[in-house]
């Protein structure tokens, strides 16, 4: 069994998209979408600090390691859990276990495997901490009982080379196909990431202003 690509939209929008080393808000080195050594390689305490030189490039490899992240994320939520499950409800324990890595330890894991969904679905808010989470978890429980996806686009966010992430607006927004095209290891229609429609800024803005004095003399 494997994530849905509704389940996969929701995981990568949850995590979002950080194309540089950042500190998480426990202050572990992450990388990509939610990437942290303890999945494995790479490390990001050990990646170039700073954003790429070339951000499309950044994006295809945080989506490189996310893939073979997902895979092993998988393969331990089919370990861990015992009773058949319906698509929705393996897409909301990946994207938990995912986050938490605690899917062979998690109170819910127990509920299920005795029967009581209703008691997993409780047990999703056990893990609540930091409070920032909570509305993550409380998706991921809608979606265990509900079936109910989230959608929208997938945020690009901006670090600086200390690990600080940018969160106060997104410097790009995958559209669903976008990222399910770069899940799947294919380039994206059209081939260029679109950048988001924000205005320029710095020397960028004054030119274009310049330019469009020059316009309007003509």
């Amino acid at each position: 069994m494997q994530m849905t690509e509704r389940g996969l939209l929701a995981l990568a929008g949850h995590e979002g998209v950080v194309p540089a080393p950042y500190r998480d808000s426990t202050g572990t080195w992450t990388f990509g979408i939610g990437h942290t050594a303890a999945a494995g390689p790479p490390d990001p305490a050990q990646m170039a600090r700073g954003m790429p030189a070339n951000l499309d490039a950044g994006i295809r490899e945080a989506f490189e390691v996310f893939r073979a992240d997902l895979a092993t994320y998988e393969a331990e939520v089919r370990a861990a859990v015992t009773v058949p499950l319906a698509p929705h409800e393996f897409d909301a324990l990946v994207s938990f276990h995912y986050n938490t890595g605690g899917i062979a330890r998690a109170a819910l894991t127990r509920h299920l495997n005795a029967g009581d969904r209703k008691a997993a679905a409780r047990a999703f808010l056990n893990w609540r901490r930091p409070a920032e989470i909570i509305p993550r978890r409380e998706a991921e429980r809608d979606l265990f009982r509900h079936g109910r996806y989230p959608g929208g686009t997938i945020p690009v966010w901006f670090v600086d080379r200390t690990g600080r992430v940018d969160f106060s607006r997104p410097i790009r927004r995958l559209t669903e196909d976008e990222a399910l095209a770069l899940a799947r290891g294919l380039s994206p229609t059209p081939p260029v990431l679109a950048p988001s429609p924000t205005a320029p800024t710095g020397w960028l803005a004054r030119l274009a202003a310049f330019f469009s004095t020059l316009i309007r003399r003509a």
